[in-house]
C-alpha cells in the first residue's frame, strides 16, 4: 500500500499562529481579557451600588421616624408649657380674689416644669440620633454615588474594548484600559 503523502502539520500550525499574530490574536485576546475584567468589576461595583443605596434608604427612614418621635416630645413639652400656663392664670385669679390658692397648684407647676425637663431632654436625644443617621446615610449616598461613577467608567471601558477588538486599533485599547484603570481607582478607593 503506498504511504500518504505526509503534510507538513508542524509548519501549517505555525504558519497559522503567524496569521493569527497579523490578524491580531494576541491583542484581541488581551482585550477580551481587560474587558472580562472590567466587567467583573462594573458588577461588583454595581452590587456596592445598590447595596449603599439600600442602606441609605433605612437610615434616612431611621431618621424620618425618629424625627416623628422627637415631634411628639416636643408636642408634649409644649402641651406642659400650657398647662403649666393655664395652672399659673388659675393661681393668679385665685390671688386676684383675695384668697389663698390650693396648695396643690404649686405642686402641679413644679410637677409640669419637670417633666417639660424630661421631655426636652427625650426630644433633643431623638434629634441627635436622628442627626448621626441622617449623617450616615449621606455618606452611603456619596458611596453610592462613587459607584456609579466607577460602573459608568468600567462602561465605557468595556464599549471602548469592543470597538479596539472590532477595528484592531490599539491606542482605542490604550484608552480604554486608561479609563478603566481609573474607574478601578474609584471604585477601591470607594471601598476604602
Amino acid at each position: 500500500m503506498p504511504d500518504a503523502p505526509e503534510v507538513p502539520i508542524d509548519k501549517l500550525h505555525e504558519e497559522i499562529h503567524e496569521e493569527l499574530e497579523r490578524e491580531g490574536g494576541t491583542l484581541l485576546r488581551t482585550i477580551a481579557l481587560t474587558t472580562a475584567l472590567f466587567a467583573a468589576l462594573a458588577a461588583v461595583s454595581s452590587l456596592r451600588a445598590g447595596g449603599t443605596v439600600n442602606e441609605a434608604l433605612v437610615l434616612k427612614t431611621e431618621a424620618t421616624r425618629l424625627q416623628a418621635e422627637a415631634s411628639d416630645q416636643w408636642a408634649a413639652y409644649q402641651a406642659k408649657g400650657i398647662k403649666s400656663e393655664i395652672q399659673d392664670a388659675s393661681e393668679s385669679a385665685w390671688i386676684a380674689l383675695g384668697k389663698q390658692p390650693p396648695a396643690s397648684f404649686a405642686s402641679e407647676r413644679a410637677r409640669y416644669a419637670k417633666q417639660k425637663i424630661e421631655l426636652q431632654r427625650i426630644a433633643r436625644e431623638k434629634e441627635h440620633e436622628r442627626d448621626q443617621k441622617s449623617a450616615d446615610a449621606d455618606q452611603l449616598l456619596f458611596q453610592n454615588d462613587r459607584f456609579s461613577d466607577s460602573v459608568a467608567l468600567f462602561q465605557v471601558a468595556i464599549a471602548l474594548g469592543a470597538v479596539a477588538a472590532l477595528t484592531r486599533v490599539k491606542i482605542i485599547w490604550y484608552s480604554s484600559m486608561m479609563i478603566g484603570v481609573v474607574g478601578a481607582g474609584l471604585f477601591f478607593a470607594t471601598i476604602l
